[in-house]
């Protein structure tokens, strides 16, 4: 790759901000600098000089950079089932997801879904994602090859689920076994792809394949978990009456050895203190669904809680419960939940947990999340304003001070109107990925 210069308005993090801080020093802000990109797709340096004539300079002047988003947690097969309606999470899944998901046994249907799902999540500016593939190895191993050759960062496996299933989606201990060693042996650690051992939940996996789950983590360090954890109050009812004798619905998890650091658990509305002391302790994560948490009528995750306690949390689109890959949406939804909770977050806690915290806590800090020297160059470029009513809105915000608490203003103003409109541009390791074409007029 030819050694490329971006010249735009660069935002990132260097520290964790506080979730009401609008002043924060977390916040890193240099207009109108130069992002340089090495050959080999990482970042070479910022600076406010324009480089030498031997770089490829390409002037993006008054546009917006980010590192690129980092999905959580997200569904690959249910783009098919997006923006359905009117159930709670287990009818939901019955009437949509499932039949929805049975589909991908068919090799050509997961290689269409994957191909279509990984376009989708880079034309709307997210970069790296952990992933839910279905049941079916075909289903990861059509993620993974995608993913490979866009040069993409992905976390992802075959759905473990044995109970409590339809009968088109069930597997069973011994050959999901046998499926994910494969998958791991072919593809975890290759470039930037990463194996996820992901029972779907406590209720749809037995005492044994929970057990399974736990064996893989043990003999294969450094692969990730990712599963669901007290989403909605039916299912952690269910939860309970399944495993009489834990303590909580987290401790199912924990007693099986699958809270680990590398231990994404999406949602976690309806945990307790003592579930997020033992979050803590382990290291893992909270994958917050704030689109998906309103639309299904879950709860509303306390934040503030979490962060207390020292619960690394990061922002997830939820598709199909949430109802759009754009981040920014997620973002704008997280605000509103967390208003309704109580809690005002500032613009800067909602991006730094889709950008650095989510990297951070996915153990991949040294690599995604930031625009530091040495990073993957993992980068999208973004218009600050598309439409009237955002431009007036931009323009005004503008007019405010140099401070980083004035420069708020402008920045929740652009995550709370834009989309995915308004990217420009999506580069995974500096190549361009993702090109808008001419806006119309």
């Amino acid at each position: 790759m030819t050694p490329t210069a971006i010249r735009a308005d660069l935002l990132d993090f260097q520290a964790e901000p506080g979730l009401d801080e609008r002043a924060s020093p977390a916040v890193r802000w240099r207009p109108g600098h130069w992002l340089l990109i090495n050959g080999d797709g990482r970042i070479a340096a910022v600076q406010a000089e324009a480089p030498g004539d031997d770089w490829h300079k390409l002037d993006h002047t008054g546009r917006l950079l980010l590192p690129g988003f980092i999905d959580t947690h997200v569904h690959a097969p249910q783009l098919d089932v997006i923006a359905s309606w009117g159930t709670e999470l287990l009818d939901w899944l019955n009437t949509y997801t499932f039949p929805a998901e049975a589909a991908y046994a068919d090799p050509a249907v997961a290689h269409a879904g994957a191909e279509r799902f990984l376009d989708a999540l880079l034309a709307h500016g997210t970069t790296s994602a952990a992933v839910f593939a279905t049941v079916h190895r075909i289903s990861a191993d059509a993620l993974l090859a995608g993913a490979q050759a866009r040069g993409m960062r992905l976390i992802t496996g075959k759905v473990l689920m044995d109970t409590h299933a339809p009968d088109t989606l069930r597997d069973d201990v011994v050959q999901a076994e046998a499926d994910c060693e494969a998958l791991i042996a072919r593809w975890h650690g290759q470039g930037r792809l990463a194996y996820a051992v992901t029972p779907r939940f406590a209720a749809t996996s037995s005492e044994a394949q929970l057990a399974m789950a736990g064996r893989l983590l043990a003999r294969h360090p450094g692969l990730y978990l990712q599963t669901h954890v007290a989403e909605n109050r039916a299912e952690v009812a269910w939860v309970a009456s399944l495993f009489p004798h834990d303590r909580s619905y987290l401790g199912v998890y924990a007693r099986h050895g699958l809270l680990t650091e590398r231990a994404v658990l999406a949602h976690g509305i309806w945990l307790d203190d003592a579930d997020r002391r033992q979050m803590a302790d382990a290291g893992a994560q909270i994958a917050f669904c704030p689109s998906s948490n309103l639309f299904l009528g879950s709860g509303l995750f306390g934040w503030g809680a979490a962060r207390a306690a020292g619960v690394n949390v990061s922002l997830a689109s939820d598709v199909g419960g949430g109802t759009a890959l754009c981040q920014l949406r997620t973002l704008a939804d997280g605000y509103k939940v967390q208003a309704l909770a109580g809690q005002r977050v500032t613009a800067w806690a909602l991006l730094h947990g889709a950008t650095r915290g989510a990297a951070q806590a996915l153990r991949l800090g040294h690599e995604l999340g930031s625009l530091e020297p040495g990073a993957v160059a993992d980068v999208c470029v973004w218009d600050w304003a598309c439409g009237p009513v955002a431009q007036r809105r931009d323009d005004i915000a503008q007019q405010r001070g140099p401070t980083v608490a004035d420069l708020h203003e402008r920045v929740f103003a652009w995550l709370t109107l834009a989309d995915e409109r308004n990217l420009v541009e999506a580069r995974v390791a500096g190549q361009s990925r993702f090109q808008r074409g001419p806006v119309p007029a």
